[in-house]
């Protein structure tokens, strides 16, 4: 397929602490540096982030604690939170800092104009002004992005191939993520085209999830998409318990949500994806200037497909869909 918290808890992951190491051989004045990865999340970071973002260090032969340690900062579901915590980065002088989607980049790059960031999970960096371009970036951002408008509208139409009878879609987003726009606006396109209503149902916060699926319920919507949001993947258990109780289908851009209870998950790899985070990072630590790495774009895609949510949903899956999938969860 195609592809701290200030007040309530602050935690800080370092990896191994602030060892220090002499390579064999080299005078023992020459301490080998350890850099200081600040992470910067609206929620906690997302489900095997710092697995493989981890893994992807160790695959360029960074040894934790000895070569590099984790300074984690999350907004928990409070994006207000955001300026504060990437402010706090700058003052502990990290090395490099990975922002998770939009908000926290927005964030870190109104707190220092010079530490590099690696962005994830951004829909479209360019059309929310984080950098030039995709090929020269400039500044002192780049990292990882994805086709969110294209992808977006693919989703609605697998959800119209898996119930042709579907009439009436609600959309499930968290509102203060800029980049969620740029996703609404090809579902409209997408609706209009297959001819689906949509219902919209954007939320602040964890708070609003049961108002949310409420709404759905007065509204008939027979199934609901989700737009990709740390905030919302953090929150995915309630949700698709929600759903199952007001027996909507869900479909998402994370194999993590098929697995979970999701009718079905079109999107790239997460795991590829934070791995080729350490990709960037590893550059920037060896003198690459952030703004002269192309941001990528994920080419390959993964279409989930949980048939067990299938059978409790009374739906039938069309035979050519199956066999256009990459994983069947029986």
């Amino acid at each position: 397929m195609r592809f701290n918290q200030l007040g309530r808890r602050e935690f800080i992951i370092l990896l191994g602490g602030a060892a220090v190491a002499w390579p064999l051989g080299a005078p023992a004045q020459q301490a080998v540096k350890l850099y200081r990865i600040g992470i910067l999340s609206p929620e906690l970071p997302p489900p095997g982030f710092l697995e493989a973002f981890r893994q992807g260090l160790r695959e360029l032969g960074y040894v934790e604690g000895q070569d590099v340690a984790f300074e984690v900062r999350s907004a928990e579901g409070y994006g207000q939170r955001l300026a504060a915590l990437a402010n706090h980065l700058v003052e502990l002088k990290v090395d490099v800092i990975v922002a998770i989607n939009t908000p926290s980049v927005q964030a870190a790059k109104k707190a220092t104009p010079t530490i590099p960031i690696v962005m994830m999970r951004v829909a479209d960096p360019v059309k929310s002004g984080l950098v030039t371009s995709l090929s020269r970036p400039g500044g002192n951002i780049t990292g990882l992005s994805f086709r969110v408008d294209e992808l977006s509208g693919e989703r609605l139409a697998l959800l119209k191939e898996s119930f042709p009878s579907v009439s009436k879609v609600a959309v499930l987003w968290y509102e203060p993520n800029p980049g969620a726009d740029i996703a609404m606006g090809a579902i409209k396109a997408a609706s209009r085209e297959l001819g689906l209503e949509l219902l919209l149902l954007p939320v602040h916060g964890p708070a609003d999830l049961l108002g949310a699926f409420q709404a759905a319920t007065r509204g008939r919507a027979e199934a609901l998409i989700v737009i990709d949001d740390a905030v919302v993947t953090q929150h995915r258990v309630e949700i698709l318990n929600l759903a199952a109780t007001h027996s909507l289908a869900v479909v998402s851009q994370y194999k993590a949500f098929a697995e979970a209870g999701a009718l079905l998950a079109y999107g790239p790899s997460t795991s590829a994806m934070y791995r080729r985070a350490a990709y960037y990072v590893d550059r920037i630590l060896k003198g690459a200037n952030a703004g002269d790495l192309p941001v990528e774009q994920p080419t390959k895609f993964d279409l989930v497909i949980n048939l067990r949510t299938a059978k409790t949903l009374g739906a039938t899956i069309p035979p050519s869909l199956l066999a256009r999938a990459d994983e069947v969860i029986n």
